[in-house]
């Protein structure tokens, strides 16, 4: 008794005192904390992260998975990533159109590199502008959707990819 009679003192009781040095063993070993469901104990927490789509003119953001394909991703959260008459003559995000373009405006850096499509089909567009159907999102970034000048100048039908190809 006379032992925990000290620990007594410090920690409380006996009981909190086990409950302590399993804290102690857990922060070590980097394991849930029971008593607060889903909070990890320790420096680190071994969830992967999220990537984070922020749409900036729709004010909106969405998670994703590592991976996930931009237009797809607008679609489920319900951002049209088509304007005027493209909302009726696109290809369904099968890279065939050209009318998905988004502007990146951060994280430039966390989307795949443009596809041989994308460089077709944005050959006269500045280089942050991409084809969400062609796009893979792999960590946090923020684009605009419909971007002024966002066609092109017919580089967006089959017509304007031979011109853009051939160089005229």
């Amino acid at each position: 008794m006379h032992r925990f009679s000290r620990e007594k003192s410090i920690l409380g009781s006996p009981i909190q005192a086990v409950r302590t040095l399993h804290l102690v063993s857990a922060k070590a070993n980097n394991v849930k904390d029971r008593r607060r469901p889903g909070k990890f104990v320790g420096a680190e927490d071994p969830r992967p992260t999220v990537p984070t789509i922020r749409f900036e003119q729709e004010g909106q953001q969405v998670g994703c998975i590592e991976g996930a394909n931009l237009r797809k991703a607008a679609v489920d959260a319900g951002v049209n990533p088509y304007g005027g008459l493209s909302n009726l003559n696109n290809c369904g995000g099968v890279g065939q159109c050209g009318t998905c373009v988004v502007e990146v405006v951060e994280g430039m850096q966390n989307l795949s590199p443009r596809s041989d499509v994308e460089q077709v089909y944005l050959a006269d567009r500045p280089a942050n502008y991409r084809l969400s159907c062609r796009t893979s999102v792999n960590g946090d970034v923020t684009v605009r959707t419909r971007p002024q000048g966002g066609t092109g100048s017919g580089s967006n039908s089959l017509v304007g990819a031979i011109k853009s190809l051939l160089g005229k």
